[in-house]
C-alpha cells in the first residue's frame, strides 16, 4: 500500500492499516513543518477515532491552550470593541462525560495533532514514512500499481509496486490529476487571508472573555480572530476580501491594529492568500487508485469539518482495503467506499456553504459601532440574526455524530431502517443499521465504544440471544473474519438499541441489528454479495 500525503488523512490511513499489520509506505513532498495550520479543531468523532487508536490522552496532554481552555466563540464590534453576543463551550470542546460521545472535540493547531499522529505511525514496524519525496507517476494492472517516486532532495528515482495507491494529498492533489478525476462545483465563493502573529499581551488587552473564535463585525475589516497556540500566538482572518488581493507582512501590523482597535507590537510569523470552495470529485476512485480527504471534497472551512472528514474518509476506506488483503473482505467492500462517504460529502458540503453566507463580512450592518441607542439597538437586532443562523455551525452533532451509510451494499437493514440519510436539526442517536453505533457511559465509567472489538462485534443485549450470536462467531471463524461478542445485559443499553443483537462494525457503525441474524449477514456486510434491502 503507498499512501501520498502525510497530512492527518494519510496519517490516519497508515495507522488504521499499521494497526492491522498491513505493509504500507506513506510519501511526503512538503515540509510539514510551520506555523501555519489549516484547521485548528479536532471535532468529537475524530476523538473518537484517536481514542479507539489508544492516543487520544496524547493529544489532550498536547494542547497548547489546555483542553480547560474555553471554546468560547465571541461576537465583537472589534476585538477593543464592543460584545454583540456569544456562544459557549461551541464544538463540545468541554471535558467531562456526555452520554451522546466518548471523547470531547479539542482545540488544537493541526501541526500539533499531526505530530502525534506521526509518532503513533512510527510504532508501526510495518509502516515506512519518507518525507521529500513526491509521486511523479504510476500505471497499473489488475494485480498491482506501480508507483514512480522521486526523491526531493537527490532526484533519485525508484519504482515501488503496491495493491493499491491512495492520494491523500490535498486540494492539488497529483493523484487525483494522474486519475484523470475531475472536481465539480463552485470554485471561489470568496476569497481570504490567513495571517498568524504573536502579539505580547493580546488575551488580556481586551475585555471579551477567553474565547478561540472573536468575529470581527465592522464595515472596515470584518474578519475573525483568536488564539492558536502559547506565546500569544493567534490567527487573522479578513472576509471578503476583492479577488487576489494581497498584504504584504509589513503592511499586516498596520492592519491588524486597525482591526483589533488594540495598538500592539504585532510581529507577523505568516500569511498566505486561500480561496472557499464548494468542489466534489466526479468519482473516488480509478482501478487500485483512490482518493481520500481534501483530495476529493473541498468546502469552506465554516464549523470545522474539514480534516476531521479527511480522517473519517481514512477510517471508512483503512478498514475495507485491510480486509480485502486479509482475505476476507469482498469485491464489494472497497466499492462501498465511495457509496457510504459521497452522500456524507455532499451534506457537508451543503451545510458549509450554509454557513460560508454568514461570514463575518456578511453579518455587519451599519450603525453597529455606535456609542448610540440606535447603536444598541443594531447590536441586539445582530445579536439575534447571529442566535438564529450560527447555532448549526458551532453545534452540529446532527451531522458530526448523526451521519449515517443508509443504503449501503454492505448494511443489512430491516424493514424499520431508513434507506436514505437526511439530517435532523438535533443529534438524536439512532441504532439504525448505518448509524454510528450510539453511545453509553457504563456504570463502571468505561466507555460502550472500548468495550467494541477491531473487527466485528455483536453485542448482545438479551441472554436468549447468546446462542445465535454464537453460532455467528463459528461462521466468522471459518471465513477468518474479526469477530467479538459481547454481552451486556444493560436496560439502558437495551433500550437505546432497540433490538437484542446488534452487529458493530470496525468503524464502530452498525451492520445490522435485529433479533435473529439472516442466514447471509456476514457475506453481505464483508463485502461478498450485496444487500438486497
Amino acid at each position: 500500500m503507498i499512501i501520498v500525503g502525510a497530512g492527518p488523512a494519510g496519517l490516519a490511513l497508515a495507522i488504521e492499516l499499521g494497526s492491522r499489520s498491513i505493509p504500507c509506505l506513506v510519501i511526503e513532498k512538503n515540509d510539514r513543518t510551520g506555523v501555519a495550520p489549516r484547521a485548528k479543531l479536532t471535532n468529537v468523532r475524530t476523538r473518537e477515532h484517536l481514542r479507539r487508536w489508544g492516543i487520544a490522552q496524547r493529544l489532550a496532554d498536547a494542547a497548547p491552550l489546555g483542553v480547560e481552555y474555553p471554546s468560547n466563540i465571541v461576537f465583537v464590534t472589534r476585538l477593543g470593541g464592543r460584545s454583540i453576543t456569544r456562544f459557549e463551550n461551541a464544538f463540545f470542546c468541554g471535558p467531562g462525560q456526555d452520554q451522546r460521545y466518548s471523547e470531547h472535540a479539542q482545540w488544537i493547531p493541526q501541526y500539533k495533532l499531526e505530530a502525534e499522529l506521526l509518532a503513533h505511525v512510527s510504532t508501526f514496524p510495518c509502516v515506512d514514512v519518507a518525507l521529500a519525496h513526491e509521486l511523479i507517476g504510476y500505471d497499473q494492472d489488475e494485480e498491482q500499481v506501480r508507483v514512480h517516486i522521486r526523491d526531493v532532495t537527490s532526484g533519485e528515482v525508484q519504482t515501488v509496486s503496491a495493491a493499491y495507491l491512495v492520494g491523500a494529498d490535498g486540494a492539488r492533489s497529483t493523484v487525483r490529476e494522474l486519475a484523470g478525476i475531475e472536481m465539480q462545483g463552485a470554485y471561489g465563493l470568496s476569497h481570504n487571508y490567513n495571517t498568524i502573529f504573536e502579539a505580547p499581551g493580546i488575551a488580556e488587552a481586551h475585555g471579551h472573555g477567553p474565547g478561540i473564535h472573536y468575529w470581527q463585525l465592522n464595515g472596515e475589516l470584518p474578519s475573525t480572530i483568536g488564539p492558536m497556540d502559547v506565546g500569544d500566538r493567534w490567527y487573522f482572518i479578513p472576509m471578503g476580501l476583492p479577488k487576489g488581493e494581497r498584504f504584504s507582512d509589513e503592511e499586516m501590523p498596520d492592519i491588524l491594529r486597525r482591526a483589533t482597535g488594540l495598538d500592539l507590537p504585532f510581529r507577523v510569523l505568516s500569511s498566505d492568500y486561500w480561496v472557499a470552495s464548494r468542489l466534489l470529485a466526479d468519482r473516488y476512485s480509478d482501478g487500485r487508485v483512490f482518493l481520500i480527504g481534501d483530495a476529493c471534497h473541498l468546502h469552506p472551512p465554516f464549523g470545522g469539518h474539514g480534516m476531521n472528514m479527511g480522517v473519517g474518509d481514512s477510517v471508512d476506506l483503512g478498514w475495507k482495503m485491510a480486509a480485502v488483503l486479509q482475505g476476507w473482505g469482498g469485491p464489494t467492500l472497497l466499492d462501498s467506499y465511495e457509496a457510504e462517504r459521497r452522500p456524507v460529502h455532499e451534506t457537508f458540503l451543503e451545510e458549509t456553504a450554509i454557513n460560508h453566507a454568514t461570514a463575518a463580512n456578511k453579518l455587519f450592518r451599519e450603525g453597529v459601532e455606535d456609542s448610540t441607542e440606535e447603536g444598541d439597538r443594531v447590536r441586539r437586532e445582530v445579536a439575534e440574526f447571529i442566535q438564529e443562523t450560527k447555532k448549526r455551525e458551532f453545534y452540529s452533532l446532527n451531522i458530526v455524530l448523526g451521519y449515517s451509510y443508509f443504503g449501503s451494499p454492505i448494511i443489512e437493514r430491516n424493514e424499520t431502517d431508513p434507506e436514505i440519510w437526511k439530517p435532523g436539526p438535533d443529534y438524536i442517536p439512532s441504532a439504525s443499521a448505518g448509524s454510528l453505533a450510539p453511545h453509553r457511559w457504563l456504570s463502571d465509567d468505561s466507555s460502550l465504544y472500548d468495550k467494541f472489538g477491531t473487527g466485528y462485534t455483536m453485542l448482545v443485549l438479551d441472554a436468549q440471544s447468546r446462542g445465535d450470536a454464537e453460532n455467528l462467531r463459528e461462521q466468522a471463524a471459518k471465513l477468518a473474519i474479526p469477530f467479538d461478542i459481547v454481552s451486556l445485559f444493560d436496560p439502558t443499553v437495551r433500550e437505546l438499541y432497540e433490538a437484542p443483537l446488534v452487529l458493530v462494525r470496525p468503524d464502530q457503525h452498525i451492520a445490522w441489528r435485529g433479533i435473529v441474524p439472516p442466514a447471509n449477514l456476514l457475506m453481505v456486510v464483508t463485502g461478498h454479495i450485496q444487500s438486497t434491502n
